[in-house]
C-alpha cells in the first residue's frame, strides 16, 4: 500500500522519524513511503518511493496523487505524527478488510479516536462493523484528517483541490478545512475503540519534547534547523497497559 508523506526537504528528518517507528513497530508493515522532495533526493528501497514535486504545500499533496486512481486505499501520513503504539493485529485485520469495501460506502478509516473525536456532536451516533466485529463512528467533516489515516485516494484530492494555491502557513490548513463542506459521497469513519496512539513531532514551528527524546532513542539525526525543542509533550490517544507505559516512557525518558 503507497503511504503518503507530507513533508519538504527541510523536513527530512521528521521523515525519517515517523518511518524508523514504523520500521520498529511493525516491522512487516506493509507501506511503500511515497516521500516528496525538491533537491534532497531520496534513497528509494522497497519501502521508499522519491516523487519531485513542486515546494508548495497544495501541489505537493496533487503531486503525489497525480498518478493514482480515486478509489484506490493509500495511507496518508504527516511528517509532523509518528506512531508510539500500534495494535498491529487488529490493524492487520482492517486492511484485509478494507480491499471488500465499495467506494462511497467505506472512504476513509481513521485508527485513533482522541480529542474531538470523544464528543458526541463530532461523530455519528450510529455504527457500523467490519468482519471482525471491529465498530465505526461516521465523522462529519476533516476534522482530525492530519492525523495518519487510510484514505481511499478522492478524500485527499478533494480537499486538497478545494484549498488555495498558496498556502503560507501549513497551521492555515486547519482553518481552512473547516470551510470545505466534505461531499455526502465521501463516507469516512473512526474506530470506535482507539487501536493507536501518535505522537506529534512539533508545536509552531518547534520540535516537541517528545520527539525530541524519540529521535535521540532512534539514534537519528535532528532536523538543521532544530535549536531547542519547546518543553512540551503532545500524545494523542490511548490505548491498554503496555501503550500506556510507552506514552508515559515518552513524556519523562531522555
Amino acid at each position: 500500500m503507497k503511504a503518503v508523506v507530507l513533508t519538504y526537504d527541510a523536513n527530512r528528518a521528521l521523515t525519517n522519524h515517523m518511518i524508523a517507528k514504523y520500521d520498529q513497530l511493525w516491522p512487516k508493515h506493509p507501506f511503500v513511503f511515497r516521500i516528496p522532495f525538491q533537491q534532497l533526493d531520496v534513497s528509494e528501497s522497497e519501502h521508499h518511493e522519491g516523487v519531485r514535486t513542486s515546494p508548495d504545500i497544495k501541489g505537493t499533496v496533487l503531486g503525489l496523487l497525480r498518478d493514482i486512481p480515486d478509489d484506490e486505499w493509500i495511507y496518508w501520513c504527516i511528517d509532523d505524527k509518528y506512531p508510539i503504539c500500534l495494535n498491529i493485529s487488529a490493524i492487520e485485520g482492517i486492511m484485509g478488510w478494507l480491499p471488500s469495501t465499495s467506494p462511497g460506502d467505506i472512504d476513509g478509516i481513521l485508527l485513533c479516536r482522541c480529542r474531538t473525536f470523544n464528543r458526541p456532536d463530532f461523530v455519528s451516533a450510529g455504527f457500523i462493523a467490519d468482519n471482525q466485529g471491529v465498530r465505526y463512528l461516521e465523522r462529519a467533516d476533516y476534522e482530525q484528517i492530519w492525523i495518519h489515516q487510510f484514505l481511499r485516494v478522492k478524500v485527499l484530492r478533494f480537499l486538497f483541490e478545494s484549498f488555495p494555491d498558496e498556502i503560507s502557513s501549513a497551521k492555515l490548513m486547519d482553518e481552512m478545512k473547516r470551510r470545505i463542506v466534505k461531499p455526502d459521497s465521501h463516507r469516512i469513519y473512526v474506530v470506535e475503540n482507539n487501536l493507536a496512539v501518535f505522537g506529534e513531532s512539533t508545536t509552531r514551528g518547534v520540535l516537541t519534547k517528545n520527539c525530541y527524546r524519540s529521535m535521540r532513542r532512534c539514534g537519528l539525526a535532528l532536523p538543521e534547523w532544530y535549536t531547542v525543542c519547546s518543553g512540551k509533550t503532545k500524545i494523542m490517544g490511548k490505548l491498554g497497559l503496555i501503550c500506556r507505559i510507552r506514552a508515559w516512557y515518552e513524556r519523562i525518558s531522555g
